[in-house]
């Protein structure tokens, strides 16, 4: 059958297609938007501290190389390359992990006897969330020197084999959407569209986009965080690499649950379309809601398992909330594509059907909200990470496409009520034409020579009945203005449904705005009005923890070269605060003087004092204030003063 939309005009079958055209572009602009100025995804484990640190000047070659992580990493034999000036490899080997309970750190012994000259760390593993991670910095030994390290440049999640990773990505998600949501709107909007075959079709046509999208996705995950060479996709050791890791097996697991939801959709379209007794339908029912319920709680948790939810703080709740709003989101667009297509393509689809639909969107958009503020507070954290992060400003977006999509709901809504009233004038309508113009008007008689009927002329009759008959009911439906008004208030949901799962396809990949900020405050310099003389600071810090916000003052004085005095107090909510450990270090950037290290002694109560700091000449030199508020807590606060 056609898909028409009445009412749009003096022409009702093209008007639709530019209807449609129409609202393409809309979505290909909207697209644009999102999708303009896009970076690359950045780390979603961001690199906070190194020993020796990015740019210091040592005396002599440490033993080896240390970095700390925002969250865990995934690491293997080269993930971590220490690189001498002559671009030779100074470490020794596999890199080892230093974390034991506290910040997530891994290190990589050095040969000994290395010379002075400036040497190249290269970094690359796979972040806790599934994404590469790949960073390089440099430190000096004796003396900055020229180096011949050439690093190669955005291979690992870039170039094709990225955008095809991200393409399958996508697609996955949509899949998994048009699978589980067209899915559920048969089962508890419109049981008699388990035989429609353009809602068998969407259910099929998601199974087959989410496999193969799968497949895409393990097969393109070892040279995703690898080398970036296409070729590398078919390289069996690599795949075998892939499958041992996390996302490898999540994406193994879903197939898995893919091959049992081929056997739901068969029974789905097979024998429950073709089940007669009331009775025994609705015990089927209840057998596939259960069945299809915990496929599709599985598949849904093959993403929160090696994604953001699986990383971070509070995974135990995070993991359960994911797959709740996953779930919803599925229920919800997918349901709504669903009556796109009955709207649209099937002749028999009732207000029942279309209020029931209505019912199930609700409790979805009741789960996303709950379980999107959570999520929200997990991932941003604060105020200034939802505007100043492009995490933030993402969902952002997102929540204003959410809003307008209620708003839009909310006519769709006054268009069921509109298409229950006339839904009984429209079969009454079918009934008239079907009596005005019955069906027997095009029969024709057999030969008058035979008495015996003629099969192939009743083949022939049945279908012109047939014809005439859908053309009548096609009729009465496209004079409802109801059903119009739903069709086109419907059309547009799904359009900016399309956008708002592009949106939040693009938040998976992208660095949480808790993260962005924890590691810009971690670089953070913020000039200081402090010319000679004493120097007073006051530096608010926040190490996440229980009990981990609070403040940091700082007196150095005489505040000139030579030998100073500091004193250190911490005042937390409550007045003077007492931490595990407080420590600081002094960097002349412009010089490549530092690091300079200084552990303050414990004078009192939330005291801390050092004296005899060294300052060898005068300058802006970046203090750099380590505070830890438990075994796990810590956090590294940076100022620039002027000091001599």
């Amino acid at each position: 059958m056609t898909a028409t939309a009445p009412h749009f005009g003096p022409s009702p079958i093209r008007r639709p297609l530019t209807a449609a055209a129409l609202l393409a572009t809309l979505i290909s602009l909207l697209l644009g938007l999102v999708l303009a100025g896009a970076s690359p995804a950045s780390a979603h484990a961001a690199l906070t501290g190194s020993d020796p640190q990015d740019g210091s000047v040592v005396a002599t070659a440490p033993e080896e190389v240390t970095l700390t992580f925002s969250e865990e990493i995934a690491v293997g034999g080269d993930s971590i390359r220490v690189l001498g000036p002559d671009g030779e490899r100074a470490d020794t080997g596999e890199p080892r992990d230093l974390t034991d309970g506290g910040p997530v750190r891994y290190g990589v012994a050095l040969h000994s006897g290395l010379p002075d000259g400036t040497y190249t760390v290269a970094w690359q593993a796979v972040s806790a969330d599934s994404h590469p991670v790949a960073g390089a910095f440099t430190f000096s030994v004796g003396a900055p020197s020229k180096t011949t390290v050439a690093l190669d440049s955005g291979n690992a999640g870039g170039g094709l084999v990225g955008t095809l990773y991200d393409i399958a990505r996508y697609a996955a998600y949509a899949g998994f959407i048009l699978l589980a949501g067209g899915s559920a709107f048969v089962l508890a909007c419109w049981r008699r569209g388990a035989g429609a075959r353009p809602l068998q079709r969407l259910v099929v046509r998601g199974w087959i986009t989410i496999t193969a999208a799968t497949l895409v996705m393990l097969l393109l995950r070892n040279p995703y965080t690898g080398s970036g060479k296409l070729a590398d996709a078919f390289d069996l050791d690599g795949l075998q690499a892939a499958l041992d890791t996390k996302p490898g097996a999540a994406l193994v697991s879903r197939l898995l649950l893919l091959g049992a939801s081929a056997l739901f959709v068969a029974v789905l379209f097979g024998a429950y379309a073709k089940r007669e007794d009331e009775k025994e339908k609705q015990d089927l029912t209840f057998g596939l809601a259960v069945g299809g319920a915990v496929i599709a709680v599985g598949i849904a948790g093959t993403w929160a398992l090696a994604e953001h939810a699986s990383t971070g703080i509070q995974p135990g709740i995070a993991m359960p909330v994911d797959v709740a709003h996953l779930l919803a989101v599925a229920a919800w667009l997918g349901g709504l594509v669903a009556l796109l297509v009955a709207l649209y393509r099937t002749p028999h689809i009732t207000a029942d059907a279309v209020r029931r639909f209505s019912r199930m969107a609700f409790g979805s958009v009741v789960v996303l909200v709950g379980t999107g503020i959570y999520q929200s507070w997990r991932q941003v954290g604060s105020w200034s990470a939802l505007t100043g992060t492009r995490y933030g400003q993402l969902l952002l977006i997102k929540v204003g496409l959410v809003a307008v999509l209620l708003a839009v709901a909310w006519f769709s809504r006054r268009w069921t009520g509109r298409l229950a009233e006339g839904e009984e004038g429209a079969v009454s309508a079918v009934e008239v034409s079907e009596g005005t113009d019955g069906p027997e008007a095009p029969e024709i008689a057999g030969p008058a020579e035979t008495s015996e009927p003629d099969p192939q002329r009743a083949v022939q009759l049945a279908r012109q009945r047939a014809a005439l008959t859908a053309t009548r009911q096609k009729r009465a439906r496209d004079s409802d203005p109801g059903r119009s008004g739903l069709r086109r208030s419907v059309l547009t949901e799904t359009g900016i449904a399309v956008v708002l799962l592009v949106v939040t396809t693009i938040l998976t990949s992208t660095e949480p705005g808790r993260t962005e900020e924890e590691a810009a405050r971690a670089t953070a310099a913020v000039t200081a009005p402090a010319a000679g003389g004493e120097v007073n600071l006051s530096l608010p810090f926040d190490t996440g923890g229980t009990d981990g916000k609070g403040t940091v003052r700082i007196d150095i004085t005489p505040g000139r070269t030579g030998a100073n005095d500091v004193h250190l107090w911490i005042d937390g909510p409550d007045g003077p605060m007492d931490v595990p450990e407080v420590k600081l270090a002094f960097t002349l950037e412009s010089k490549d003087i530092g690091p300079l290290p200084v552990v303050p002694d414990h004078l009192a109560a939330g005291h801390w004092t050092a004296s005899g700091v060294q300052i060898p000449m005068a300058g802006d030199w970046k203090l750099a204030v380590t505070v830890r508020t438990s075994d796990i807590d810590q956090t590294t606060i940076d100022k620039n003063v002027k000091i001599g």
